[in-house]
C-alpha cells in the first residue's frame, strides 16, 4: 500500500540549560509510514513526542537527523503543502476576525478565487457545526470547543488529500469530540489520510487503522490495531442467562472468574487456551441459556500500558 507520510531515523535535539546549554535528544530515529486513505493515531504520554514530530512534519521545525516525506516528497516542498490541511494543538488566530473571514482568508492562501472561497467556507462551516449565527462573531468570544471546530473548518477549506490533526479532541465536551470522530470517519470514508495525536485512548481505538505509540521520543509500538492487538489473547467469555446462584457457584470451579451481572445473568471467564465447549455444555445442562461466547482480546489499552513501561 503506497504511503502517503513516511519518516526515516527522525531524530531531533533542543538545546537544554542556560549557562551551558547542552543538546537534548527529544525525537529518537523515529521510523513509520502511514497508508493512503487510512486514519493513523500517533499516540503517547505527554511529553513522549508527538507534538514534535508533528511540527517536523508540516516544516516548522527542521530535524537533527533523518528525514521525512509526504507524498513521496520532501516536507518542505510548497506543492505538497498545498495538499495537507492542518490544525495545531494550540491553534492562535486573529480573535478580531468572524469564523467566515478567517475561513475565507486561509482559503485566499490556499490559492481559492473570492467565489469559490466563499462557497467554501459556508460548507465546511456547516460540515463541522458552526452555526449560522456564530459565523460572524468575532472568535475572541468562542469557546475553545468552537476554536476546534472553525480550525477543521480551515484544515479542509482547501479540499486537502491528508489532514494532520495534533490533539483534535483536546478541551472538547463529548458531544465535541463526538463530532470530530464523526468528522475523522466521513474523511476516512471519502478516501483521504488522517494523521492524528492523541493521548485519549478511546477515540484512537475507535477511529485508527494503524497506530505508533511514542514514549520518551522512541517508537514503542508501530502497526495495524488488529494485529498489535490480536497476539494478546486473553482468553474468552461465556454469558449465560437463567441461572441461579447455586448452580452459577458450582459451574464457576471450571472458570477463572464468575461475575454476576444481573438476576440469573452471568459472565464466565475462562483462562488463555481453555476452549468454552466444555463449560458450555456443563451450564446447558444446567439449564441455562446461552447469551453470548467471545474471546477477550487486550484493548489499546493494554498495548500503551505496556509498551511504555
Amino acid at each position: 500500500m503506497q504511503s502517503v507520510v513516511r519518516t526515516e531515523q527522525l531524530t531531533k535535539d533542543f538545546l537544554t540549560g542556560f549557562w551551558k546549554p547542552r543538546p537534548g535528544r527529544v525525537l529518537d530515529a523515529v521510523s513509520f509510514d502511514v497508508p493512503r486513505g487510512e486514519v493513523f493515531g500517533l499516540l503517547g504520554p505527554n511529553g513522549a513526542g508527538k507534538t514534535t514530530t508533528i511540527k517536523l512534519l508540516m516544516d516548522l521545525l527542521r530535524p537533527t537527523q533523518g528525514r521525512a516525506e509526504i507524498f513521496g516528497r520532501p516536507v518542505s516542498d510548497a506543492d505538497v503543502r498545498q495538499r495537507v490541511g492542518f490544525v495545531p494543538e494550540q491553534p492562535y488566530y486573529y480573535d478580531h476576525l468572524s469564523a467566515e473571514e478567517l475561513v475565507q482568508y486561509f482559503a485566499g492562501l490556499s490559492g481559492l478565487s473570492r467565489v469559490d472561497a466563499v462557497a467554501r467556507t459556508a460548507a465546511v462551516l456547516t460540515r463541522t457545526g458552526v452555526r449560522d449565527e456564530d459565523r460572524r462573531r468575532p472568535l475572541r468570544q468562542f469557546s475553545k470547543g468552537m476554536l476546534q471546530r472553525v480550525g477543521l473548518a480551515q484544515a479542509l477549506v482547501h479540499d486537502p488529500e491528508l489532514v494532520v490533526l495534533d490533539e483534535p479532541m483536546s478541551g472538547l465536551d463529548p458531544i465535541g469530540r463526538r463530532d470530530v470522530r464523526q468528522i475523522i470517519m466521513q474523511l476516512r470514508d471519502e478516501g483521504r489520510t488522517v494523521l492524528f495525536s492523541s493521548h485519549i485512548l478511546a477515540d484512537a481505538e475507535l477511529l485508527c487503522s494503524h497506530v505508533a505509540i511514542l514514549a520518551r521520543g522512541q517508537v514503542v509500538a508501530l502497526g495495524k490495531l488488529t494485529d498489535l492487538t490480536a497476539p494478546a489473547m486473553h482468553g474468552s467469555e461465556v454469558v449465560v442467562s437463567n441461572v441461579n446462584a447455586e448452580a452459577a457457584a458450582r459451574i464457576g470451579a471450571h472458570a477463572a472468574r464468575v461475575t454476576e451481572i444481573a438476576d440469573g445473568r452471568y459472565c464466565f471467564e475462562l483462562a488463555p487456551g481453555e476452549r468454552p465447549e466444555p463449560v458450555i455444555a456443563i451450564l446447558a445442562a444446567a439449564g441455562a441459556t446461552l447469551v453470548s461466547v467471545s474471546p477477550v482480546r487486550a484493548s489499546l489499552e493494554d498495548i500503551f500500558l505496556e509498551a511504555i513501561q
